[in-house]
């Protein structure tokens, strides 16, 4: 991803780490491929790992639907879970992500962020502590959960992620975004999901506050919301920011967006997109106006697995995108999404030796195409260097 690709084309690694890329000759002791390509390990920036035992994508409640209909399903599959219960999804998420090509994770915890986090064997991770709360109570556990949790993650895999506009009153997120802003850590915020959540925002009525009711969260007097145009000002003080979903944008939000560039990202996950609103961001408008858009599974509540490879198809597929810019969204785009473009997404010495090789079926005049191709299959996933999935 650091240029056009290298027909017969060799990366060397020492202790784990690329020293040297290049084409034809390489120099040394040669593991060959074959017929295959190799790729910087692909990133998966936004991911819910705590449902990766659920079989199936939960449908939302019919009425109201959307998001405020998905979203009791989600609960109620939380609820049911033990903590080994959530252990072992995260575990078994863990596994299917490396079988499809994944070395690096954005994960969202809502459970103790030392639950079951691997350091070793398993695709790197960035773990951003969720928050919400819409009363007083809510907001200082969620401060106090928040900062026990930082305190047991190494600084260089944690992140914030104050849920949303639709959960987070607004002193909360102010304080949520000054810690990451103190702390230099990475925000990421699930932002524009629904039209039900402008409604809620601006008339404190509609399905989001008739659901907030039943489930006795709606505070009296009334909690102060942010705007989605104010949330991308406040989380751009932090050093990233990852705005999920992104699917309701406004002219006022796009234009925020744009004048932090520099910080913000886009992180659209299509098949959830299609179960929860029907509607995906504007990502023709957004990459026209310099903004960077990443893509990530979300999780198995809402997609049918954890592969990035087949939420850029149905992109490529829709004719929104070309397999050469999905393909950077699955690597360059996604790991600059989650503050680890240092780390990831490019093949060039210093990196660490974090590669997903690919076996197309068939093999075309364009690599990209092929890498996102149905018929081709992940055949091995390496982190430092060392397999951590391989395929048949």
């Amino acid at each position: 991803m650091q240029g056009p690709p290298l027909d017969g084309g060799w990366v060397k690694l020492v202790r784990g780490r690329i020293v040297a890329v290049g084409r034809r000759e390489p120099p040394g002791r040669v593991v060959d491929l074959g017929d295959t390509l190799l790729l910087p390990g692909l990133v998966n920036p936004h991911c819910h790992l705590e449902f990766s035992t659920i079989p199936a994508a939960l449908s939302p409640q019919q009425p109201p639907g959307g998001l405020a209909g998905w979203l009791p399903a989600a609960m109620g599959a939380r609820h049911q879970t033990g903590r080994s219960d959530i252990a072992a999804a995260i575990q078994a998420g863990l596994r299917e992500s490396a079988a499809a090509g994944v070395t690096l994770i954005g994960e969202i915890a809502t459970a103790d962020p030392t639950l079951s986090y691997p350091q070793q064997g398993v695709p790197r991770l960035r773990v951003y502590r969720e928050c919400l709360g819409l009363s007083d109570a809510r907001a200082r556990g969620s401060l106090t959960s928040l900062r026990r949790g930082l305190d047991r993650l190494p600084p260089q895999a944690a992140g914030i992620s104050p849920h949303a506009p639709y959960s987070v009153r607004a002193p909360l997120a102010a304080e949520l975004l000054r810690i990451a802003a103190a702390r230099r850590l990475p925000v990421a915020v699930h932002l524009a999901e629904s039209r039900e959540e402008q409604e809620l925002i601006q008339a404190h009525r509609g399905p989001f506050r008739e659901l907030l009711d039943r489930l006795a969260a709606w505070p009296s007097p009334a909690p102060r919301l942010l705007t989605a145009a104010d949330w991308v000002s406040l989380a751009c003080r932090a050093p990233r920011a990852a705005f999920i979903h992104a699917s309701f944008l406004d002219d006022n939000t796009l234009a925020r967006l744009a004048r932090h560039r520099t910080r913000a990202a886009v992180v659209v996950c299509p098949r959830t997109a299609a179960l929860i609103s029907g509607s995906l961001a504007p990502i023709r408008r957004l990459l026209a106006a310099g903004i960077r858009v990443a893509i990530g599974t979300d999780g198995r509540g809402s997609a049918p697995d954890l592969s990035p490879r087949h939420e850029a198809a149905r992109l490529v597929d829709d004719g929104l995108l070309s397999p050469a810019e999905a393909l950077a969204m699955l690597t360059t785009s996604a790991a600059w999404a989650i503050g680890c473009e240092h780390a990831a997404g490019r093949l060039i010495p210093g990196r660490p030796g974090d590669l997903t090789i690919l076996a197309p079926e068939r093999v075309s005049a364009d690599p990209h195409a092929d890498a996102l191709a149905p018929s081709t299959r992940v055949c091995g996933t390496l982190r430092s260097g060392e397999p951590i999935s391989y395929g048949a």
